[in-house]
């Protein structure tokens, strides 16, 4: 026989209920969000668009954002160098529009990954051969705009004892790549990655299972994260449309290839953390630089 619920017992289960729904209130409040969406419901493609613009015009150095595919939402990330101010004013973007923007930190700083040691070589420091490409009979290697702007000549070892070649293109900022023509006959220039024989290209997507490799930490494989990108190396200099991967690189990797098998996918251009705790790096999409110069892989 079913015992009869007594008033008491109502009011336990209405003062539970109050319970539950005050600390789900504070939970968003938390996230300095007003109004938010239900429980699952992704932004709209509008405040995402508002909040991005929010975002990049506060212009904070060492910030980058992409769309969450999962989420809907534009994920931000801050990396050591941004100061509590300037994660005020992050958090205070994202309140704007509520529920189109997570905000979480970095471990490390970024930064362009040029360092000394071994690879390819200017006067001003070390990168990583990209992938050697060629237009007709000419041949060249792409890298990183960080590291051919303002440089002019190649060298196969600090040394700078042999030349391999000299600048002949660089984008950056806004993109990060460059192009190096082979001047010096003597210095192979294989279409391989490592020992692998590139075949061709191909387009990044989220989850994909890619490798890196540079001079300085070799190849080290991980997955995509989140296609375009945008990060703010500071002292103007932005670049749009890059891959995000959850892959560790260390200083003198820039310029180093993405690949997927045996197709190349991007170009380092940055990221943080080491190769030591982990990190996250961003690619520039190898299509745009060769359709940009009519260079293609061999």
């Amino acid at each position: 026989m079913r015992t009869p619920r007594t008033t008491i017992g109502r009011s336990r289960m209405i003062a539970s209920v109050l319970s539950l729904l005050v600390v789900t209130v504070l939970a968003v409040s938390d996230t300095g969000a007003s109004a938010a969406p239900a429980v699952g419901a992704a932004p709209s493609a509008a405040s995402v668009t508002r909040v991005t613009s929010a975002v990049e015009s506060l212009a904070i150095a060492g910030t980058t954002w992409a769309l969450d595919e999962h989420t809907g939402k534009l994920r931000v990330l801050a990396d050591s160098t941004v100061s509590d101010p300037d994660l005020l004013q992050l958090r205070g973007a994202g309140r704007q529009f509520a529920g189109a923007m997570s905000l979480d930190r970095l471990d490390g700083s970024l930064r362009t990954l040029v360092s000394g040691g071994d690879g390819v070589y200017t006067s001003t420091g070390r990168c990583t051969a990209g992938v050697n490409v060629q237009s007709g009979s000419v041949y060249y290697f792409v890298t990183a705009g960080h590291c051919t702007d303002g440089a002019s000549t190649w060298y196969t070892s600090s040394a700078m004892a042999t030349t391999i070649g000299t600048t002949t293109a660089t984008s950056y900022p806004t993109n990060d790549f460059g192009v190096v023509r082979y001047t010096n006959t003597a210095v192979p220039h294989p279409g391989t990655i490592g020992s692998v024989d590139v075949t061709g290209t191909a387009t990044a997507y989220v989850g994909q299972s890619v490798c890196r490799r540079g001079a300085t930490t070799g190849v080290h494989c991980g997955v995509v994260t989140a296609l375009n990108a945008t990060v703010n190396y500071g002292s103007g200099a932005v670049v749009y449309g890059l891959i995000q991967t959850n892959i560790c690189a260390e200083p003198g990797d820039s310029g180093g290839p993405l690949y997927a098998g045996d197709k190349v996918i991007g170009i380092l251009s940055g990221g943080s953390g080491n190769c030591s705790t982990g990190g996250t790096t961003y690619y520039q999409p190898i299509q745009e630089v060769l359709s940009t110069y009519g260079l293609s892989v061999y």
